[in-house]
């Protein structure tokens, strides 16, 4: 089984992912970042741009699943991505 991080990417009223994840990589401030399983806590802010989910193989006849964000905040800690939008 592969190393996975809970992600949940969600704004008011809407949860756009929430699911393990392999790697994700997102449009930060000071540029892109990839997020992997057991991470370094971490808080940040997210621009405009496409954030890029790598799904386990097990969940998903995809490998990955993308989508365009205007801006957010994300919160890693305990294996766990929180992404604010």
């Amino acid at each position: 089984m592969q190393n996975t991080f809970r992600l949940t990417i969600a704004s008011v009223g809407e949860t756009h992912f929430d699911g393990p994840a392999v790697s994700a990589t997102f449009p930060g401030m000071a540029g892109e970042f990839t997020v992997l399983a057991h991470h370094e806590p971490l808080v940040t802010t997210l621009k405009d741009g496409t954030v890029i989910i790598r799904l386990p193989r097990e969940e998903s006849g995809k490998n990955a699943k993308e989508f365009s964000i205007e801006n957010g905040i994300l919160e890693c800690s305990n294996n766990r991505v929180t992404v604010l939008l």
